[in-house]
């Protein structure tokens, strides 16, 4: 089939829960050797003993600089190559600015950017040898940002800011590789039923639920078959940006 990755070899970052673990079940049904990272390593450890073959389990925590290299040198030395990079680890801590506790600012920019940064830093030298020399002569690079990198809410300043960002970082970096053959993509979700919400403070959880309880909300196996689709298109078709909303998610 011409849509199958076989031979080929994608690192998920988040891999543990929700979109992560939904898209690292997808790539694999389709042939890729998988590399699961994230930090609840017994989660990893069920879901490579489910996907089986040689799927490798890298327990890190992509804010260390030092942990995301070597979660990409480790993917490479045990698996041979790297032709595909899911950049979905990430927090939304949502709240007023005034008064909001500085630390969670901090930790959406080291989890939603730094960490990204990171993983992106290293793998980039890969992803490039796979475009050149890989069965599929292309590699992907996927960056999950939201539809909060698209329209600015009160109460989600620094979440908006972050996922800006990413949407704006990805599509320059496009640019940048578009001749060499590795595709940067952006995917935009709006809301999903994950466990992105049960980091919040009691108060902002509660509220952000209530927004959306009349929302039929997408599902993680909805985002990951997405990046399955994305990553599979030919080498010749690439799909730079997807907004993907509830079907009843005004905005």
């Amino acid at each position: 089939m011409a849509d199958r990755l076989n031979d080929t070899v994608a690192l998920v970052t988040g891999a543990s829960s929700g979109i992560g673990e939904a898209t690292a079940r997808d790539l694999a049904g389709r042939g890729a050797t998988i590399a699961l990272v994230a930090r609840r390593k017994d989660r990893l450890d069920a879901l490579a003993a489910e996907l089986g073959g040689r799927t490798l389990v890298i327990n890190a925590d992509v804010t260390d600089q030092a942990a995301a290299e070597a979660a990409v040198a480790e993917t490479v030395n045990e698996l041979g190559r790297l032709d595909t990079v899911v950049n979905n680890a990430g927090v939304m801590l949502l709240g007023p600015a005034v008064g909001a506790p500085l630390e969670e600012w901090e930790r959406m920019v080291d989890i939603n950017v730094k960490g990204l940064l990171h993983v992106t830093h290293a793998a980039l030298p890969h992803l490039l040898t796979a475009a050149e020399s890989g069965p599929r002569q292309v590699a992907d690079l996927i960056n999950i940002s939201s539809v909060a990198g698209r329209v600015a809410r009160a109460g989600s300043g620094v979440y908006n800011l972050t996922k800006f960002g990413v949407t704006a970082f990805s599509e320059s970096l496009r640019q940048e590789l578009a001749s060499r053959h590795v595709r940067v993509s952006v995917v935009e979700p709006g809301a999903v039923a994950t466990e992105l919400t049960s980091h919040m403070r009691p108060e902002m959880r509660d509220s952000t639920r209530a927004r959306f309880a009349d929302v039929e909300r997408l599902l993680s196996e909805d985002i990951g078959d997405l990046i399955g689709y994305m990553v599979s298109r030919p080498r010749r078709m690439a799909l730079n940006e997807i907004l993907v909303r509830p079907t009843n998610q005004a905005n």
